[in-house]
């Protein structure tokens, strides 16, 4: 939980109706919403036991009153991935987060997305340019943010309507955040007559070159203007990621620059940039969808050891001995019928089952089923051992998330 003040006061747009908020006596609380800000106070608390910059993971729940429905849920898990710096932190950085995400996604397994990236101080320049004030911006940000969901014509009658916008102003949003063009040669057109507009455009053509450098191929990473973030936070670059086949489902990671989020808890600077991959909605698609690997190894155990004797301690030193060759074994201890002892590791997906009964303690062998093929072989430690080892190896070969 995080003070409901700061959780919404750096959330805005319309985070306040999505966080779960709760009082107890003078406490204001909230439940996180996202992972940024209990990071921020983390960050801010032990500043003096920290190495900078400091580059963390963290994947844990968060909580959305969101309305549920498809891929979209009250209650789910996040992946977050930061860097934070002590006083300043190269563009460079900005370009490794969606580095990290290309290599994640493709490790997976997954080839058809691609990585959407803005900058904030283009969108706050332009809008500067075009004589906005500074209230309104942020009505217009978060307008924009959703182009994706409204589309054109809603977002035209938004701005003109609901916010005030002259035709023209309107007109010059729509054109620059749809148009079709190499979005440096948009870019050009405005530079020159706003400071963070140019800073914003000049942190675009760094960040393009670093992606390259970066090994991300063009086909995964598209400069795109119309990308805002809803998050108040953001100062900088802004990312977006979408499934290519599935672009209805919307963005599956998202993130971005930020430079004043532990201001409510320090006044050093701490600027940071970072990104989330929502997990629950991502793995809820691909199941959805049948792309996840039905034959990649995804069991929590290689070996279930099913002791056919009282004394335990013969089991216990064989599933020692099976670690000690790098697989994952468990022992089945439970007082079940043997049906049910087998029918544990076929739920599981276990692979292999090892029986260890009088006879092969006597004879210093053990038996071994395979569960996908039934074939069941006594032989010695050694010999089964070294051929469970091996056919482990093939079953994680692959990817687990298959694509047509």
């Amino acid at each position: 939980m995080e003070s409901a003040e700061i959780l919404l006061a750096k959330g805005g747009g319309e985070t306040e109706k999505q966080v779960y908020t709760l009082r107890k006596g003078d406490n204001d609380l909230a439940i996180r919403y996202e992972l940024t800000a209990s990071l921020a106070k983390y960050v801010a608390l032990y500043y003096n036991d920290l190495t900078f910059p400091f580059r963390r993971y963290e994947i844990g729940k968060v909580y959305r009153g969101e309305r549920a429905q498809r891929g979209r849920f009250r209650e789910f898990y996040q992946a977050d991935i930061d860097i934070i710096g002590d006083s300043g932190l190269d563009i460079m950085n900005e370009a490794e987060i969606p580095s990290v995400i290309f290599r994640c996604f493709t490790h997976l397994g997954l080839k058809s997305f691609v990585i959407r990236i803005n900058n904030r101080k283009v969108l706050n320049g332009f809008f500067e340019i075009l004589g906005i004030d500074n209230k309104t911006t942020t009505d217009v940000m978060r307008c924009v943010d959703k182009l994706d969901k409204i589309g054109v014509e809603k977002l035209t009658k938004t701005l003109t309507s609901d916010l005030s916008l002259t035709q023209t102003q309107t007109e010059e949003i729509i054109s620059f955040v749809t148009s079709q063009d190499d979005p440096f040669e948009t870019l050009a057109k405005y530079k020159g007559q706003n400071e963070a507009f140019d800073i914003g455009a000049k942190e675009l053509e760094a960040l393009r070159k670093h992606l390259s450098g970066f090994g991300i191929p063009e086909t995964h990473y598209k400069i795109d203007l119309s990308i805002a973030r809803g998050l108040d936070y953001y100062t900088g670059t802004v990312y977006e990621t979408y499934l290519t086949d599935y672009p209805d489902v919307g963005s599956i990671c998202s993130g971005g620059r930020y430079d004043n989020l532990a201001e409510y808890y320090t006044d050093r600077k701490m600027p940071g940039v970072g990104i989330s991959i929502g997990l629950s909605r991502l793995f809820y698609i691909l199941q959805e969808q049948g792309l996840l690997n039905d034959t990649y190894l995804s069991a929590p155990a290689d070996v279930l050891i099913i002791p056919m004797t009282d004394d335990l301690s013969h089991a216990v030193k064989l599933a020692t001995t099976m670690r000690e060759t790098g697989l994952r074994v468990q022992i089945y201890s439970e007082n079940k019928k043997f049906k049910a002892k087998v029918s544990y590791a076929d739920k599981l997906g276990i692979p292999f089952v090892v029986f260890l009964g009088e006879d092969e303690i006597e004879k210093g062998l053990i038996t071994v089923k395979n569960m996908t093929s039934g074939e069941q072989t006594t032989a010695s430690y050694g010999i089964l051992t070294a051929g469970i080892c091996d056919k482990i190896k093939t079953l994680r070969e692959g990817t687990p998330i298959k694509e047509a």
